[in-house]
């Protein structure tokens, strides 16, 4: 079993449970907009969910859990997905349960933690990340781990009733390894 551990945090494989749990605890913040609401999904969504994962896990994308090393509860996930194993790329993607769960450092040592990762065990050469504009949090996370902003697609997502320009993100291996 993988675990990969950090600071505060560390992660490790989803399992059923987790993901029922994170389903669960899923707050929207209505504040800082910065991922679609989905309506109408009951827990077993979760299931399915999971099942998912397990597919393409490896494949397609390396999915983990987040866990507080001191408690060793769940409280969020990231990935390494869409992986382009013969162009040695692939984009990286995470989310947290609860509100009180971000803006803590948690996502951007899980970042460096599953950075780490991707380059030195997977041979991955090129890490991508896309946001909104309005996700400074994202933006500030990206920003401390070495990414650095490639382009900006203006007016290219509707969202939450209004236009948004999506931001691109990259970072090399070799940058990361610098």
């Amino acid at each position: 079993m993988v675990k990969l551990v950090g600071k505060k945090i560390y992660l490790s494989v989803l399992e059923k449970e987790h993901c029922k749990k994170l389903w669960e605890d899923f707050e929207y913040d209505f504040e800082s907009k910065t991922e679609p609401l989905n309506i109408g999904h009951s827990i077993s969504k979760s299931e399915s969910w999971f099942e998912e994962i397990q597919n393409d896990q490896g494949k397609k994308h390396v999915r983990l859990g987040i866990f507080i090393k001191e408690d060793d509860s769940v409280i969020g996930d990231i990935a390494l997905q869409d992986i382009d194993w013969k162009n040695r790329s692939c984009s990286i993607g995470l989310g947290f349960s609860k509100k009180r769960y971000r803006c803590k450092g948690y996502g951007t040592e899980a970042v460096n933690i599953i950075m780490e990762y991707g380059f030195n065990n997977l041979g991955i050469e090129r890490i991508t990340a896309n946001t909104l504009e309005q996700n400074i949090a994202a933006q500030k996370s990206l920003d401390k781990n070495g990414f650095v902003l490639e382009g900006r697609e203006r007016k290219a997502v509707y969202f939450a009733g209004q236009k948004w320009d999506k931001l691109n993100y990259s970072i090399l291996r070799e940058e990361f390894n610098k």
